[in-house]
């Protein structure tokens, strides 16, 4: 078994809409990718910042800029699709609020949810991965990785989602931004304590390999940390357009071997079960 769950029929581009990117075409064309690099199992998470009510969770400037589409209707989107026989799952991804919790969990309870994925993209009220709010113009190196493991430790205790994405998702420009001071070991361990103590899927993702890092997320040792803990694993791609669908998961394949990772966690109505590994 593979499995492409965190994938986005909506481009980036605020222009694009989900009339043109919720269609039955469009499903198509991420199905049809699944299925020549022989993904079983693909699901949908369109970003919760997408949807106006997202805005009961928190009104950053890109949320509010963002935020144009009702989550009901891409729910009930997917359902149909999944109802016309698409082998299709619903998913969502939602960025970890601290404080917000309640708010987090009115929004995705009584939605038909066949998983949730867990993100950290913001610390505060600025941005690990976007440059517009960059978080390494206030802050040194040390202080951004800190408060970002550190979200990411509260973000799996709070048991909010099914799969935490990309965990290290902070290493995404490279050598475009300065490194700690120390090893990334030191900055791991203050996730791990909440990583530990919750069930929820660590993300393998490659999505890694197409930004400046040129990594997989996460490195072999925050994942080997995360095995020691307990943690299952999900493959995904983060794709955003149907040639991300499965990239470069022959490498992926091989590190997950490497890891002695041998099952893959899959997901219906917010149940998981594992299956072994292609």
């Amino acid at each position: 078994m593979l499995t492409d769950y965190h994938t986005h029929l909506r481009p980036d581009a605020l222009d694009a809409t989900a009339e043109e990117s919720f269609t039955e075409q469009n499903v198509r064309r991420y199905l049809d990718a699944a299925s020549r690099r022989g993904i079983g199992e693909l699901g949908f998470s369109e970003h919760v910042y997408r949807f106006r009510e997202a805005l009961d969770i928190w009104r950053h400037p890109f949320w509010r800029e963002n935020a144009v589409d009702d989550l009901d209707s891409y729910c009930d989107f997917v359902q149909a699709m999944k109802r016309s026989g698409y082998p299709v799952k619903l998913g969502l991804e939602v960025d970890y609020i601290p404080g917000k919790e309640d708010r987090i969990t009115a929004l995705i309870e009584g939605r038909p949810f066949d998983y949730v994925i867990g993100s950290v993209h913001f610390i505060a009220d600025r941005a690990v991965d976007h440059e517009g709010y960059d978080a390494w113009r206030r802050a040194d190196a040390d202080a951004v990785w800190s408060e970002y493991f550190q979200a990411i430790g509260a973000a799996a205790e709070s048991r909010l989602f099914d799969i935490l994405a990309h965990p290290d998702l902070v290493k995404v420009w490279g050598k475009e931004r300065p490194r700690p001071s120390r090893g990334a070991r030191a900055f791991y361990e203050l996730a791990m304590d909440g990583i530990a103590k919750s069930s929820v899927a660590i993300e393998v993702s490659t999505a890694g390999l197409r930004k400046p890092v040129g990594e997989i997320y996460p490195s072999r040792e925050l994942l080997d940390m995360c095995l020691a803990a307990g943690c299952p694993v999900a493959l995904s791609s983060d794709a955003h357009e149907p040639d991300h669908i499965g990239y470069e998961y022959e490498q992926a394949v091989q590190f997950l071997r490497e890891a002695d990772v041998s099952r893959l966690s899959v997901f219906e109505q917010r149940h998981r079960r594992d299956e072994p590994l292609a």
